[in-house]
């Protein structure tokens, strides 16, 4: 079933089964319409200390303002699992030409550079046929927490 970007729930809070942690994640819809096959982009960072986790979601809700504004973008959820010091995002996009401008943008390359030797950043792509929300969600999900055996083997970092 496919999804309107627009009437997606803006909080999910949930325990997947593998991992059983708290994941809160907020939904924020971007302004491109998804019209056919979509990019899915999941980004897993782990940070090493408590004390930048904090900090390093600030950031992610700083970039997140930005996002009804971004060309190609569909939406996106900005996820964390705090008792395990991990934050990242399942974005939802046009084309790769959108996301590779996202990636460059200045804002989040300044960003990224700040905060990328304070943990590990893990991410993955993936085609889908059509824009279902909670279809896009449990695929990242099981990505996340390792219960999807090819998804979480395919995860490759940046």
């Amino acid at each position: 079933m496919r999804s309107r970007p627009d009437r997606i729930a803006r909080l999910v809070l949930g325990r997947a089964r593998a991992d059983q942690q708290l994941t809160v994640a907020f939904w924020t819809a971007g302004p491109a319409r998804a019209d056919g096959q979509v990019l899915v982009s999941v980004t897993d960072f782990q940070l090493t200390r408590p004390r930048d986790v904090v900090r390093a979601w600030i950031q992610g809700l700083r970039l997140r303002r930005a996002w009804p504004s971004l060309p190609g973008a569909i939406g996106l959820w900005l996820w964390a699992k705090p008792l395990s010091k991990r934050s990242g995002s399942v974005s939802v996009w046009c084309s790769e030409e959108d996301l590779r401008r996202f990636v460059r943008w200045p804002r989040h390359v300044e960003i990224m550079r700040r905060y990328r030797s304070l943990g590990e950043l893990t991410s993955a792509t993936w085609w889908t046929d059509e824009f279902d929300a909670s279809e896009i969600w449990l695929a990242a999900e099981r990505r996340l927490t390792g219960d999807d055996f090819e998804l979480a083997h395919g995860r490759s970092s940046r």
